[in-house]
């Protein structure tokens, strides 16, 4: 009888511990839903992603779609958040970076640092959990400089004007 008291009085125990969860939850839940809640725009992710991925050295550029591409030529402003992808679902992002490299780069390294970059960047400023960012490259950019002439070869091989104003000419019998 005794170890039926023991048992009963273990059990009111638990159902206390029971209630006062389940009292502290309530309480979380309704205070949850008197300060509102935060949505992210996918739009706020992308712009983030491509901000973070474009401050790696050897990213050439992000790729955009070709609608986009020629939206800029008509003037229309370029978007941090070109060549990149973002799908949500509930807490969990996965985000695709569509981007040129630089010529010379090591793309597993380049790949590597964009990664954590953008998904330590994107979870700090949203508190999202990024679950993937997947690099594609799409091309290789060649530096500019070492195909064209150089500016200071050109001077020189131009002939030098001089005009000082004062012409004489030389008369020789």
């Amino acid at each position: 009888m005794e170890e039926e008291i023991k048992n009963m009085a273990d059990d009111a125990e638990t159902v206390e511990e029971t209630v006062e969860e389940a009292a502290a939850e309530a309480e979380n839940e309704s205070a949850a839903e008197e300060t509102g809640n935060v949505k992210i725009s996918l739009e706020v992710v992308s712009t983030i992603a491509g901000i973070a991925t474009s401050e790696i050295e050897g990213v050439a550029g992000m790729y955009g779609t070709f609608a986009g591409g020629i939206a800029e030529m008509l003037g229309a402003k370029r978007s941090p958040s070109k060549g990149v992808k973002v799908d949500m679902n509930g807490e969990n992002v996965t985000i695709d970076l569509y981007i040129v490299a630089q010529y010379g780069v090591r793309i597993p390294e380049l790949a590597w640092e964009i990664q954590e970059n953008v998904k330590n960047n994107v979870e700090t400023m949203t508190g999202l959990n990024v679950l993937k960012v997947n690099i594609h490259i799409e091309g290789v950019s060649f530096d500019k400089e070492k195909t064209e002439q150089p500016k200071n070869e050109a001077a020189e091989t131009a002939p030098a004007e001089t005009d000082d104003g004062d012409e004489e000419e030389e008369i020789t019998d």
